[in-house]
C-alpha cells in the first residue's frame, strides 16, 4: 500500500508539521481553527501543513465539531491504522517484540529466546527474523510498516544508531541502525531499553498524568529513567543488589551456605541451575529462604529510591521489568523502607505502582521512540 518510508518522511522535520501533529494527537479531535489557535501557526499555514498529513494518510477528516456560531468544522484525528510500528526490547537473553499501529495498540506481540553466545551478525539475524515474524504474526506486511524502534540493554548512541557497549553480550559499537535500514527500507531507532521504557510510560502508561516520575526497570540488570519536568534522564543503580541474577546469586550461596529450602528440591541440588522463577515459587508455598530474600529485594530496592527521593522529589515511581511479577512478594518492605529512610514530604507525595504494560513495556517503550521521532523530533536531542 505505502511506498518505502525510509526518505519519504523527510519532510516530517518540520517543527510545525510536527506541532500540528502532535496537536491532534494530544486532542483527540480537533479543528483546523483549533489547530491554529493552540499552536499560534497562522491558519494558511496550518491548512497547508494539514493538506500535506491527509495527502500522507496520517491524518483523517472526521465527523463535524460543534458549531460556534458558523458552519460546523470538520474534525481531525490521527489514522492511527494507516501505519504500523515494530518495537524490540532487546534483552539479555530474550527479544520481545511487538507491532502497533499509531497509537501503540498492540496489533501481535512475540517473545524469542536468545542463545547464551551472540556476536554482532548474529544479533542483526535474529532481529530481522523478529521484525518478520512478528509482523507475519499482525498479517502486516513490510510496505504497512512506518519505523522499527530497538530498546537496548548498555550505552547506546541513539544518534549514530549504535550500541556502544553492551557488557552482557560483550560488544562494542555494533551498528544497528545501519543494517536494519538496508533490510526493511524503514527508519529505525536506537535507544537504551529504559529510556524507552520510561517514555512509554510517559507517552501510554502510569506516567501520563505527571511530568515528574522513575521508571524503575528491574529485570536481568536494574536502571532508571527519570522524567523531570518532562525531559528524561538515565540513572543506573542498585543492579548488584535487586536485578533477577542477584536474586539467584543469593539463593545459590545460601543454599550452599547449608540452609534449609525447599529451592534445593526445585534445583536438583544444583546452585548453578536456580532460576527466578524457582525462588517465587518456593516463596508463594511459604519457604522461609526465599521469602527473605525477596524482603531484603524490597529493603534494598526502597533505600535505593528513598535516595532518589530525597533528591529529585518525584510524583510517582513506575516499576517494570521481570522481577516486578513477584511485587506482591517485596513491595509493602519496599514502601515501608521508602517510609522510614525518605524525607516525610516528598515520601508521602510519590506513589509507587507497577506497570500497566505488562511484560511488553519496553517494546512498547520502543515504538514510543519512533512516534517520539515524528511528533516531537525536537524533543531528547
Amino acid at each position: 500500500m505505502n511506498e518505502p518510508l525510509i526518505g519519504s518522511f523527510k519532510w516530517m522535520k518540520s517543527l510545525n508539521r510536527s506541532l500540528i501533529l502532535n496537536t491532534i494527537r494530544t486532542h483527540g479531535e480537533v479543528s483546523r481553527a483549533e489547530i491554529a489557535k493552540i499552536t499560534k501557526l497562522t491558519p494558511p499555514t496550518v491548512t497547508n501543513i494539514v493538506s500535506e498529513l491527509l495527502d500522507n494518510k496520517l491524518v483523517i477528516e472526521s465527523e463535524l465539531g460543534a458549531s460556534t456560531g458558523g458552519r460546523r468544522p470538520i474534525m481531525l484525528r490521527i489514522n492511527a491504522e494507516a501505519y504500523h510500528i515494530v518495537g524490540i526490547d532487546i534483552g539479555i537473553r530474550r527479544l520481545r517484540a511487538v507491532v502497533t499501529n499509531l497509537n501503540a495498540v498492540i496489533k501481535a506481540s512475540v517473545t524469542l529466546a536468545l542463545p547464551p553466545k551472540v556476536d554482532q551478525h548474529a544479533l542483526i539475524s535474529h532481529l530481522i527474523d523478529t521484525v518478520k515474524l512478528v509482523l507475519r504474526k499482525a498479517n502486516i506486511t513490510e510496505r504497512d510498516l512506518m519505523g522499527i524502534g530497538l530498546g537496548m540493554h548498555g550505552l547506546v548512541d541513539p544518534s549514530a544508531g549504535r550500541a556502544v557497549f553492551a557488557p552482557n553480550f560483550g560488544l562494542r559499537d555494533v551498528s544497528l541502525r545501519e543494517p536494519m535500514e538496508q533490510e526493511f527500507q524503514v527508519p529505525v531507532h536506537v535507544e537504551n531499553d529504559v529510556v524507552a521504557f520510561a517514555l512509554g510510560e510517559s507517552w501510554f502508561g502510569e506516567g501520563t498524568d505527571t511530568g515528574n516520575f522513575i521508571a524503575v526497570n528491574i529485570g536481568e540488570g536494574v536502571g532508571a529513567g527519570i522524567v523531570l519536568n518532562g525531559q528524561l534522564y538515565k540513572y543506573g543503580c542498585l543492579q548488584s543488589l535487586v536485578s533477577g541474577p542477584a536474586l539467584v546469586r543469593q539463593a545459590a550461596q545460601r543454599m550452599l551456605a547449608g540452609e534449609q529450602t525447599l529451592i534445593r528440591e526445585l534445583c536438583g541440588s544444583d546452585p548453578n541451575a536456580i532460576t527466578g522463577e524457582m525462588i517465587d515459587s518456593a516463596a508463594r508455598q511459604g519457604d522461609a529462604l526465599a521469602r527473605d530474600i525477596f524482603t531484603r529485594t524490597g529493603r534494598y530496592l526502597g533505600i535505593g529510591l528513598a535516595n532518589l527521593i530525597n533528591t529529585l522529589n518525584p510524583r510517582k515511581i513506575i516499576l517494570g521489568g521481570g522481577v516486578t511479577n513477584a511485587a506482591d512478594l517485596f513491595l509493602e518492605e519496599t514502601r515501608r523502607t521508602i517510609h522510614e529512610r525518605a524525607m516525610d514530604i516528598p515520601a508521602n507525595a510519590v506513589s509507587i505502582v507497577i506497570t500497566n504494560q505488562g511484560e511488553y513495556a519496553s517494546a512498547i517503550g520502543a515504538v514510543t521512540i519512533v512516534l517520539d521521532g515524528l511528533f516531537a523530533p525536537q524533543a531528547h536531542k
